[in-house]
């Protein structure tokens, strides 16, 4: 009877450690799903109900506008035209910059601190954060996201010396928030090396 019972217990955990991850995959990506077609709504509106795969086509219409935008930022002209409009107009939207940096840093394209990616010290231990800002005396905010939904979390202010900068992508660092930490031990191997580094070049 015990040999059965432990069959049947090893068996039973087995098939949880196999369907359980399925399961909470499909689920988060469903929500991301359903996150997507919410912000395609205004633009799956404009398409005619009679027609099938109306979200489709306005994934489609959105990705054709980005292409074009793309393209015309390329030219001389269409990047001035986007610095302007951009100077005049769009950051003075609220969140506008906040988005447009986060979508820059996961493109690899953010050559500021904007949602850098950062170890910092804490009472207890070294926590992963994103940098959102800068300050004049060398303090940072900082975003620290909570396991395993890297859009939530608390933000703080902290010293300079406190924080140290990482030369890991950002979505390397989404990544291992949504995997329960697993792949941190390479964000701390970064974090060694940075300060090395620092410790050469001040000798």
């Amino acid at each position: 009877m015990k040999t059965v019972g432990e069959f049947i217990r090893t068996t039973l955990i087995g098939g949880v450690l196999i369907v359980l991850p399925i399961y909470v995959s499909i689920l988060l990506l469903a929500k991301s799903l359903s996150i997507v077609v919410k912000l395609l709504s205004p633009l799956t509106a404009q398409v005619p109900a009679t027609m099938q795969f109306r979200q489709l086509i306005a994934i489609a219409i959105m990705i054709s506008l980005c292409f074009v935008a793309g393209i015309i930022v390329r030219t001389g002209p269409g990047l001035r035209a986007q610095h302007a409009f951009e100077g005049n107009l769009l950051n003075r939207i609220p969140g506008y910059a906040i988005v447009r940096g986060l979508t820059a840093r996961m493109a690899g394209r953010q050559e500021d601190d904007m949602f850098a990616v950062a170890l910092v010290e804490m009472d207890d231990g070294i926590v992963m954060a994103f940098v959102v800002e800068h300050h004049d005396d060398g303090a940072y905010t900082i975003f620290i996201p909570s396991v395993p939904t890297p859009a939530v979390g608390a933000v703080f202010i902290v010293a300079k010396e406190r924080v140290q900068i990482v030369d890991v992508p950002f979505a390397k660092a989404a990544s291992v928030i949504s995997k329960w930490g697993t792949g941190a031990a390479d964000l701390r191997t970064a974090m060694l090396k940075a300060r090395s580094t620092i410790a050469v070049s001040q000798t």
